[in-house]
């Protein structure tokens, strides 16, 4: 019956199972799931990764990543991204089995995408989240999942997966050992928002982190299983993060040996071990340690999955089947690298409006380590391909022969060439312009044990510029040639305010890095991205780093000035808010408010801006966000042109989280601000446009 294509899924899944021992059910419960030839059951990896681009499978298109996707404020976007990206692993996965090839990265299975709150800077893998806010995470990571599934009413275009479930932001090197305290307050503000809008919009994942939360096991904790499952009633199956099972005896120390660690984990509902642990199972079934009804109910789940993706049927019954190969990497798709790393960009600075760059220049000295850096354009889990653009290749194709571009390295990301003869200052004196290409690469921040010139496996001690580099480019600012700072990062990097005349930030930008850092550097485009999370002065600023209270931390509770504000990016053009009007001005428990607010574009140029809602709450019974935001939304505006924007403020919005965790909706009065910038004071001073409030109370 479980061939039969007309039966439901729940039926040919308990036919299926029903027909498996103990030890072909337990081979299934490994990343690396064994064939069943006498089933028709053929082997298949789950480890796949997608995280900006389909990853670590070959050729593939290379988008931002994810922290640059999130500097978008663009869910649409991250939507045709994600689209564009399953059509290209569908693409992947049959032509790779048509040869034969069913190994890891080859499947339909993505652990993608990263929901964690990026609660503190100094964490390397920060550059695969969505940043620091609950609202923003939630928006563009519910946008990702509907892109990577698709909307047949019957298959999964691929499968999606929420990770990492949950309270998970560092240290990189003690993620095996470490136990993340969090209030209940904090848990369901914070760090639980973005998981339940991706179980409510139908994710078909969730992957369980490496550390302890409030001292369970984040795979099998009582707590956050009881969450998924019994409160959220989430459906899918749940994977552990890589080797994280063998944490629990050897680095959590919940258990004393291996068969108690794989029967735990089974028992509190995790199905699949990315590793192989598991393999352990049918001993600690012997050993009376666990009944195989729990095995079999986890198995039942992953071959839902697998059925969903259309794996038992003819492939003219599965839609996705004829998605052909030309689609990868190709043209549209390139486009669309480019739009989304133009988009991702953000102008922290500049004076005397010295970009767009004027095309009269005829002396350029383009220097720094990231200028010709292909490293930088990827991230980490990232796809390749045979046309990846550098800073120094898009500047150079943008030029013309009435300009000459000259390039020179000038220094090394870690300074490790301060003794050397170096004639870049004396170039720079020389030409009329500067652009300097400095910054991170993954190679200084990432994952524990990718990012191979970290000394804190992937983490940073310092927000700050590397040393050196800064040395460097104070040197070419005492040249008085005017100075274009481009920076590179998966997180903030501090920098001093007048180190250059102008500063963009590119984060990790794909494949067509070079070629949208020349856009927006000619005007081709207008930059609008906005930071997705607080850039500080220095770690001076921040509560310490194994410490999981939200007090002190991000935008919605950081009470010191900071460099650069959440949400903030400058323009070629200037916008101002007008006019905001308030459907009324007391509202009853559990009504709704109507907002609308008119933007103008006031200077000579079209362009882009992210509009921000944020809300306060003036008068609450506990400690609450000094702003949260609650909505925004991307919209061209043409010179001269004023659009009227409409926002609703739901009641769920008003609600605070009490100690206890609960959602209440208190009595009092709410501040509503829309700008371009979050409502910190800073933002006006950087140059961010004033922005329009108005008040409501809620009786």
């Amino acid at each position: 019956m479980y061939l039969d294509t007309t039966q439901p899924i729940a039926a040919r899944v308990d036919d299926l199972v029903s027909r498996m021992t103990l030890e072909e059910k337990v081979s299934q419960m490994v990343h690396e799931a064994k064939e069943i030839e006498r089933l028709g059951v053929p082997e298949y990896n789950w480890w796949n990764e997608c995280l900006h681009g389909v990853a670590r499978a070959g050729l593939a298109t290379v988008f931002p990543q994810a922290i640059g996707l999130a500097a978008t404020f663009d869910p649409d976007l991250l939507f045709r991204v994600a689209t564009a990206i399953s059509d290209e692993a569908r693409a992947k996965h049959h032509a790779a089995a048509a040869e034969g090839n069913r190994g890891q990265y080859k499947g339909l299975t993505f652990w993608t995408p990263n929901v964690n709150i990026f609660r503190d800077p100094r964490w390397g893998r920060g550059q695969e989240t969505y940043g620091e806010d609950p609202f923003l995470t939630a928006q563009l990571g519910v946008a990702m999942v509907k892109g990577l599934q698709g909307d047949d009413p019957k298959y999964l275009k691929t499968a999606a997966c929420a990770k990492h479930y949950a309270v998970h932001s560092g240290p990189e090197a003690e993620r095996h050992t470490f136990d993340a305290q969090t209030s209940l307050k904090d848990l369901f503000e914070t760090y639980l928002p973005a998981f339940k809008a991706l179980v409510d919009a139908g994710v078909e994942t969730v992957m369980g982190a490496y550390n302890r939360t409030n001292s369970e096991p984040c795979c099998a904790s009582n707590l956050l299983m009881g969450i998924l499952r019994d409160v959220w009633k989430f459906q899918g199956h749940f994977v552990s993060d890589c080797w994280a099972i063998k944490d629990f005896h050897e680095g959590h120390h919940v258990t004393s040996r291996i068969e108690e660690s794989v029967a735990l984990a089974v028992k509190m509902g995790c199905d699949l071990n990315c590793g192989s642990c598991f393999y352990y199972l049918e001993k600690a079934v012997e050993e009376g340690l666990l009944d195989e009804k729990f095995i079999t109910e986890s198995v039942k789940r992953l071959f839902t999955t697998r059925f969903k993706l259309g794996m038992f049927d003819p492939e003219d019954a599965v839609p996705y089947t004829k998605i052909s190969k030309d689609v990868i990497n190709c043209d549209a798709h390139r486009r669309l690298a480019r739009e989304a790393a133009a988009k991702s960009i953000v102008l922290l600075k500049n004076d005397n409006g010295l970009l767009p760059l004027r095309r009269d220049y005829k002396k350029v000295l383009l220097v720094g380590p990231n200028a010709a850096n292909v490293n930088l354009l990827l991230g980490n889990y990232y796809g390749t391909n045979d046309r990846l653009v550098t800073i120094l290749e898009g500047l150079i194709g943008k030029s013309h022969e009435g300009m000459v571009i000259e390039y020179r390295p000038g220094c090394t990301l870690k300074g490790d060439n301060e003794n050397a003869v170096d004639w870049t200052v004396f170039e720079a004196k020389a030409s009329e312009l500067v652009i300097a290409a400095f910054g991170l690469d993954p190679s200084l921040e990432g994952e524990e044990g990718d990012a191979i010139s970290s000394r804190e496996q992937g983490d940073r001690t310092s927000v700050s510029l590397p040393a050196s580099q800064e040395t460097y480019l104070r040197k070419l600012r005492d040249s008085g040639t005017p100075v274009v700072l481009i920076l590179s990062g998966g997180s903030p990097v501090a920098v001093p305010y007048d180190i250059a005349d102008a500063i963009l930030f590119i984060w990790y930008p794909g494949e067509e890095g070079g070629n949208a850092v020349a856009d927006v550097l000619f005007g081709d485009t207008s930059p609008a991205g906005k930071l997705p999370l607080t850039f500080p002065k220095s770690v001076e600023q921040l509560p310490p780093y194994r410490d999981y209270a939200m007090k002190g931390r991000t935008y919605r509770y950081f009470t010191e000035e900071p460099l650069f504000p959440f949400g903030f990016g400058l323009s070629y053009t200037t916008f101002s808010y007008d006019a905001l009007t308030l459907s009324k001005n007391t509202v009853a428990a559990g009504e709704s408010v109507e907002l609308t607010v008119s933007v103008s574009n006031r200077g000579q140029r079209d362009a882009e801006e992210v509009v921000q809602m944020y809300l306060t709450d003036m008068a609450a019974s506990v400690d609450v966000p000094l702003y949260a935001l609650k909505g925004f939304q991307r919209i061209l505006i043409k010179a001269g042109e004023t659009k009227q924007l409409r926002f609703t403020i739901t009641p769920e919005m008003m609600a605070l989280v009490n100690e206890q965790g609960e959602r209440v909706l208190e009595p009092g009065d709410f501040t509503v601000t829309v700008g371009g910038s979050c409502p910190a004071e800073v933002s006006r001073k950087l140059g961010a446009p004033a922005p329009a409030t108005a008040v409501f109370t809620v009786k």
